[in-house]
């Protein structure tokens, strides 16, 4: 199969190629040579070596060097790692929040992080009194949501200031978040099982985030409740809604394998 590499020109060949090269391999032919590489995108040895070289070296394919046939390397898992990661645990949330928006008449979201952001991976909106300007896909600062700052809480501190250092380096002096107030933050939110926010974004909102973790204790995403920002909400919210949410983040945790005995 010949590759079309021509039609647009904002595509990188070699990107293309590589892309090719990986996906060549099926669970019906795990392993391939050179020449049947070469063959099958219809290109010379030598532009295939070129290709699946780079590929070994960056861990993408592994040599059988007795029998001069590649199979596919261990950073090819890397590279799914994060969507289906990410899909797993948006399909075990979703009847969990659900549930939870059912009881309580809230909003709630998933986030994950990505970068000094939040992506809001899943949305169960309550009707009647979804207010809220985020959809499946948005991405705002972290430091400014709630789950954001659960997000970031569950990171070390010598995480942090890799994760910020990029972006204080590169914005305009004075302006930006400052890292000890992030670190200081992210310290006093650690002490809390929920953290409750009005949002810089959406400061006509209460809410409030819990953290979910995997099954090594790792905070992997987070859960909010969010509603219109009222006297009746902010009772609400400090007895039943907090705990119900707390106690929906842990069982959610719990599907995904984690023991709180480990973390006694």
């Amino acid at each position: 199969m010949a590759e079309k590499t021509n039609e647009d020109r904002y595509l990188v060949p070699g990107l293309m190629r590589g892309l090719s090269v990986i996906r060549l391999f099926t669970p019906e032919r795990p392993a391939m040579s050179l020449a049947e590489i070469a063959k099958a995108l219809d290109i010379t040895r030598s532009a295939a070596f070129r290709t699946v070289y780079t590929l070994s070296e960056a861990g993408y394919l592994l040599l059988d060097e007795r029998a001069q046939r590649y199979v596919l390397g261990p950073a090819v898992l890397r590279l799914s790692y994060g969507y289906v990661a990410t899909r797993e645990i948006v399909e075990i949330a979703q009847p969990e929040l659900e549930r939870l928006r059912q009881r309580t008449g809230w909003s709630s979201h998933m986030g994950i992080l990505d970068g000094t952001s939040v992506l809001y991976v899943l949305r169960v909106p309550a009707p009647r009194r979804d207010p809220s300007i985020v959809q499946v896909g948005s991405r705002l600062p972290a430091r400014g949501t709630v789950m954001g700052r659960v997000l970031l809480a569950g990171l070390g501190e010598e995480e942090l200031i890799a994760l910020y250092r990029k972006d204080l380096a590169s914005g305009p002096k004075g302006k930006g978040p400052a890292l000890p107030g992030i670190l200081e933050q992210a310290a006093r939110d650690r002490q809390h099982a929920v953290v409750i926010h009005t949002g810089d974004f959406e400061a006509s909102i209460v809410s409030a985030a819990a953290p979910v973790r995997d099954m090594t204790g790792q905070v992997v995403a987070a859960i909010n409740v969010t509603a219109p920002k009222s006297a009746e909400t902010e009772q609400e919210l400090q007895a039943e809604v907090r705990d119900d949410l707390s106690s929906t983040a842990h069982r959610i945790s719990r599907l995904l394998g984690w023991d709180p005995r480990d973390d006694a």
